[in-house]
């Protein structure tokens, strides 16, 4: 080993890192947070070009504040993105869109943007002040720490991380080194469900009797590979090695890539986490919750297929979340998408998407007036990100909220994949009261070469 390799090497461990021998990694010492000047462009890079990233980089893009410079993802470009599998993904599918849009904005050629198939490359050899975090669940926290540690500002989707305790470490890496961190629960960018959480927070409903969130069920198939759970050759489009990372070793199946990943536990949680992390997270701010969950989760029904199985997790659900408050949270995949608020003399409140309605109906029409609880408001998620990037301030959706809001579906896919009616658990130690085997689950160990 050459001398100035071997001081890389022992850099890295020195922080923590468990890197494959590539020569372009550099070490991820700490570093201080970017802070941009007025009049200044954030470069910004995106880890992660699928299905999600067609719906946000085109708000990167329009806000001209933001440069998008490089695209890093262990697929050069494939088909069968999207939530009907309409779009193509990879690196250089992302590569493409970003040059289009800003040949577009000079009148002539451009090809500023970079590829890398390794984000830890684009992190050691971009000049980059924040990143946007696009990969599956299960990358979430080796990416997060690492972008933290060279102080890149984040905005990361949710679900924020595949575990309690991965969530927790990014939340302690993103606060120790002063980041701005934007969770990509975007909904509390939504005028209907701010003005909905309001209304609850300002008491007109009266006090909360109930609260029922709906979210979908079964197994969708996105990509429409579903069929193809057998394994195949890995196409020489993909680095599956890469795309597994901290992961256990899978043979590679086309059925389990393209979003459709969110189906099997050993990279994200299913229904109740992809969806459970937008409506959960609007029930936690409506509640004034933001800083704790709930104490106790109650299993009422449902239907987990086989362990063995490629898609394993829940695909019918029925469960209560129970805060000290005494509010109770019936969360089930039979209840329309969204979230009813019931309150006193028969007075509700439904939000979702679409609409928001109130029982009575002129209930709607009393607007909340000066001196009433008003909550931070933002009409659009990704330029929160960088409006707070530049006035050093707190987002919509900081690191704390992301991961106390997506800890409520983490807790409930313990209680289900356990078998237990029931889970009691301490907000303050994030620990679980008398069982072992539930508090076990709260952390995942990570494949060597990639861990963190």
């Amino acid at each position: 080993m050459q001398r100035r390799d071997f001081i890389k090497s022992s850099a890295l461990l020195a922080a923590g890192l468990a890197l494959p021998a590539l020569a372009s990694c550099a070490s991820t010492a700490s570093r201080p947070a970017r802070r941009p000047v007025a009049g200044s462009r954030l470069n910004v890079g995106l880890v992660g070009f699928g299905t999600i990233a067609h719906g946000t980089a085109p708000n990167f893009l329009a806000d001209p504040r933001v440069q998008i410079v490089a695209v890093a993802d262990p697929v050069s470009e494939l088909p069968h993105y999207g939530y009907g599998g309409e779009h193509t993904g990879g690196r250089l599918k992302g590569k493409r869109v970003v040059e289009e849009y800003y040949a577009q904005q000079v009148k002539g050629g451009y090809t500023g943007c970079k590829v890398y198939e390794d984000f830890r490359d684009m992190f050691s050899r971009e000049d980059l002040d924040a990143v946007v975090i696009n990969t599956p669940d299960h990358w979430h926290c080796a990416v997060a720490v690492q972008a933290a540690r060279h102080g890149f500002h984040i905005y990361g989707q949710k679900p924020l991380a595949l575990t309690v305790g991965e969530g927790r470490r990014i939340a302690d890496e993103v606060k120790a080194h002063g980041v701005v961190w934007q969770t990509g629960s975007q909904q509390r960018s939504s005028a209907y469900f701010r003005m909905a959480s309001e209304f609850v927070r300002n008491g007109r409903l009266g006090r909360i009797t109930g609260i029922k969130v709906g979210l979908p069920g079964g197994h969708t198939d996105w990509s429409k590979l579903a069929a193809r759970k057998l394994p195949e050759k890995v196409p020489q489009e993909l680095n599956y090695d890469l795309w597994l990372g901290p992961a256990p070793e899978h043979p590679y199946v086309p059925a389990l890539l393209q979003l459709n990943w969110r189906h099997n536990y050993a990279f994200s949680g299913g229904m109740i986490t992809d969806w459970g992390a937008h409506h959960l997270d609007i029930v936690q701010w409506a509640l004034g919750m933001d800083g704790s969950d709930p104490v106790r989760i109650e299993v009422r029904n449902v239907t987990l297929p086989a362990a063995t199985e490629l898609y394993n997790t829940a695909t019918h659900f029925d469960f209560d979340a129970l805060y000290a408050t005494g509010v109770r949270v019936n969360v089930s995949d039979k209840h329309p998408n969204g979230i009813l608020f019931e309150g006193e003399a028969g007075r509700s409140l439904f939000v979702s998407r679409d609409k928001i309605e109130t029982t009575p109906k002129e209930l709607i029409r009393d607007k909340i007036k000066d001196g009433e609880i008003r909550l931070y408001e933002s009409r659009l998620h990704e330029r929160n990100f960088t409006d707070c990037i530049y006035n050093q301030t707190e987002t919509i959706t900081p690191i704390e909220v992301g991961h106390r809001s997506i800890t409520v579906s983490h807790l409930a896919n313990i209680a289900i994949r356990l078998g237990r009616s029931s889970l009691d658990w301490n907000p303050a130690t994030e620990q679980f009261t008398g069982d072992d085997k539930a508090n076990a689950m709260l952390h995942r160990p990570m494949r060597s070469h990639y861990a963190v």
